[in-house]
C-alpha cells in the first residue's frame, strides 16, 4: 500500500495474541496483492480491465466495493471508487485493512491495540488503568509539530484519519472533474469510531472544501473533525473539543 504499518499491542495471552498479530500482518500483504492498482496482476487491476468478474475475486473485493458504494451514497458522491473512469478503491482500502487488523488482534484477547497505517490510526481498548490512547495530529504548516492530540478516554475504540496535501501533494481527486481537488484546505482530520469510515470521510470532506465539508461532517453521527486551511486557519466540528487531550 505504499506506506508503513505499525502495531502497539498490550496484554492478553501471548500465544494467541502473537498468532493474531502474525495473521494480521499477513492479511495486510494479501490486501496489497489483491487491491493494489500498481500491480498489473492484482485482482482489482484485472477486474478493472474486464479480465475477471467480481464473483471470481476474493470475497474481500466484494466487501470493499460494497463499502465504497455506501461511502459514495453517504458522501453524496464526493467519495468515489472510480477515478478517470477506472476502478480505484485505494481511498477506502487502507483504513478498512488497518481497522480489520486491529479488530483481529483484539478478538484474540489483547487488552489494547493500536494500528497505524501511514498516519491513520485505529485504537481499541486502553493501554493502562486510567490511561487512554493519545493520537497526535500533525500540523501541516510546521513539520514535526502537532496541531492537536486526540484522546480515546471513555471510549472502547477510536479512529483518527487525515487527508491533505502536506505529505503527498495534490493527490485527492474531485469526483466531478476527475482532476485534483482544488479547495482552501491543506488538511482534514476526522475522528470516528471506525477507521474505514474516518478515512473515507476525511477524503470526501477535503474534496468539498472547508465550508461545505465542515457542514457535511457536522451532520454525521459520531463524527468530529479538525480542518486546517491554506492560510493556517483551524476550523472544527462542534463536538471535537470533547475528544481532545
Amino acid at each position: 500500500m505504499g506506506t508503513v504499518f505499525s502495531f502497539d499491542v498490550r496484554g492478553g495471552e501471548s500465544g494467541a495474541v502473537r498468532a493474531a498479530l502474525a495473521a494480521a500482518v499477513a492479511s495486510l500483504h494479501r490486501v496489497d496483492e489483491r487491491f493494489s492498482t500498481y500491480r498489473a496482476d492484482s485482482q482489482v487491476s484485472r477486474l478493472a480491465r474486464g479480465e475477471i468478474t467480481e464473483r471470481e475475486c476474493a470475497y474481500e473485493v466484494a466487501e470493499v466495493l460494497a463499502l465504497g458504494a455506501e461511502a459514495e451514497r453517504v458522501s453524496e458522491g464526493w467519495f468515489s471508487l472510480r477515478h478517470g473512469g477506472s476502478l480505484d478503491p485505494t481511498g477506502i482500502v487502507k483504513g478498512w485493512a488497518a481497522e480489520r487488523a486491529a479488530r483481529r488482534i483484539a478478538a484474540a484477547g489483547a487488552d489494547a491495540v493500536s494500528v497505524n497505517g501511514g498516519g491513520d490510526v485505529q485504537v481499541l481498548g486502553a493501554p493502562g488503568p486510567r490511561r487512554p490512547w493519545r493520537v497526535g495530529v500533525s500540523d501541516p504548516s510546521c513539520p514535526g509539530a502537532l496541531a492537536a492530540v486526540v484522546s480515546s478516554a471513555g471510549r472502547a475504540g477510536l479512529a483518527v484519519a487525515t487527508s491533505g496535501t502536506a505529505e503527498r501533494g495534490a493527490h485527492i481527486t474531485d469526483p466531478r472533474t476527475g482532476r485534483p481537488a482544488v479547495t482552501d484546505l491543506v488538511a482534514v482530520t476526522v475522528v470516528a469510531p471506525e477507521l474505514t469510515w474516518a478515512d473515507c470521510w476525511a477524503t470526501a470532506a477535503f474534496a468539498r472544501g472547508s465550508r461545505a465539508g465542515l457542514a457535511w461532517l457536522e451532520s454525521l453521527p459520531g463524527v468530529e473533525a479538525l480542518m486546517i486551511t491554506a492560510d493556517g486557519t483551524a476550523r472544527s466540528t462542534s463536538g471535537l473539543a470533547a475528544h481532545l487531550d
